[in-house]
């Protein structure tokens, strides 16, 4: 009985750890690079007179144009959905990117957004119409900007100011961004496309540790 025992687990168990492993299409991989070199927002202030850069953090960038009544279900979407599970990284940030014109109604936003969610760890950014389509043409998406100056898509940028997303999705090929109105696409796809990125990074600063240890 103990060797039919043991038999099983050893036929089992490499079974097991190979569904285990492919569960996911992004699984224990790196999260693809899609678009190098994605502009940093130098030239940008946030709502408090900082600068903010995309260098040395994860960043999930967003642009939400200058009529953000409109955009209150993504906002909320986006915070439940993916944004109040990572908030506790330290080099993880949400960065709206604004027009100038844009500054009065952010803080208003942010204000009565208080009532449904938690935005002390937004980080709106603003800058000319220029600078705005600038950084979001650099990401060299595919997708546009309507006349606000809003997409419903955002963006995961790395440390490097490198776009991350999906060479092969199942459902759109190559996924540059994540669709903020669709609590499928934040809840199937890029929840596990941050968890991929932050668990490359845990796993890099690790390997470093270690290597400074011997």
């Amino acid at each position: 009985m103990k060797k039919f025992f043991v038999l099983i687990v050893l036929f089992a168990l490499p079974i097991i750890a190979y569904l285990f492993f492919s569960s996911g299409q992004n699984n224990f991989a790196k999260l693809p690079v899609l678009t190098e070199n994605v502009e940093d927002l130098n030239d940008f202030e946030s709502l408090q007179g900082d600068s903010v850069s995309l260098e040395e953090k994860i960043s999930i960038v967003a642009f939400f144009g200058k009529d953000l009544d409109q955009i209150k279900g993504h906002t909320f979407n986006l915070d439940q959905k993916i944004l109040e599970k990572y908030y506790e990284f330290n080099d993880f940030q949400f960065v709206i990117v604004l027009p100038e014109s844009a500054r009065e109604e952010a803080i208003r936003f942010s204000d009565e957004f208080e009532a449904i969610g938690n935005p002390e760890n937004w980080k709106f950014v603003f800058s000319s119409e220029e600078k705005v389509k600038a950084v979001f043409e650099s990401m060299n998406s595919g997708f546009q900007l309507d006349k606000n100056l809003h997409t419903p898509y955002v963006f995961i940028v790395d440390k490097d100011k490198n776009l991350r997303g999906r060479k092969d999705d199942e459902d759109y090929g190559k996924m540059y961004g994540y669709d903020a109105s669709s609590v499928a696409d934040l809840s199937n796809k890029m929840n596990d496309d941050v968890k991929v990125i932050l668990a490359e990074y845990r796993m890099a600063l690790k390997k470093n540790n270690a290597e400074r240890k011997n």
